[in-house]
């Protein structure tokens, strides 16, 4: 059986990404789905100077194990001011001096929300034009606007946005 790993570009204990990222990967028939949170990879923010002294933190490694141990990923980004959260920027930074391309040319599906009508699309774009520098294997990216106005109860209510990310989570399943 394939395994998906799941997760947001957020630390929030009530992330409204991790929310769409479980629900995209609950969409998927006959697959494994590893989900996880930022807050259990703590890590300290990234500097040149602490990786010479200290080398790659062990969240960052085990982060990426995991990473390389999946078919593919389904990640949603949370957006603040217009790009990557903090907790996010940071575990890239440590993933990309781990190992360079650390999206491994695993299919991905990359997504992201928000509570406004733009849905996340500075930082998904941000992330569009950056992740495939590091290999990412874009293969479906959806951007989910006004998330309390369109999802309820686990899922999406907006029946054309539901239909949209259907479309994209089956071109992230026929591509893993």
């Amino acid at each position: 059986m394939k395994q998906i790993i799941v997760f947001a570009g957020s630390n929030s204990s009530d992330s409204i990404n991790k929310k769409l990222a479980t629900y995209a990967a609950s969409l998927i028939d006959n697959v494994t789905a590893t989900i996880l949170d930022l807050n259990n990879f703590n890590l300290p923010i990234y500097s040149k100077d602490l990786e010479t002294e200290e080398g790659i933190p062990k969240n960052a490694t085990r982060f990426l194990e995991i990473l390389k141990k999946g078919d593919g990923i389904v990640l949603s980004l949370a957006e603040n001011n217009g790009a990557y959260s903090a907790v996010f920027k940071n575990l890239f930074d440590w993933l990309s001096r781990a190992e360079q391309k650390n999206w491994l040319g695993k299919p991905m599906l990359l997504m992201a929300t928000s509570p406004g009508a733009r849905g996340g699309q500075s930082v998904l774009q941000m992330a569009l034009d950056r992740f495939p520098r590091h290999d990412a294997n874009i293969v479906g990216q959806f951007s989910f606007p006004s998330f309390d106005a369109n999802f309820s109860d686990g899922m999406i209510t907006n029946t054309e946005l539901n239909d949209q990310l259907l479309k994209e989570v089956e071109q992230f399943k026929n591509s893993i």
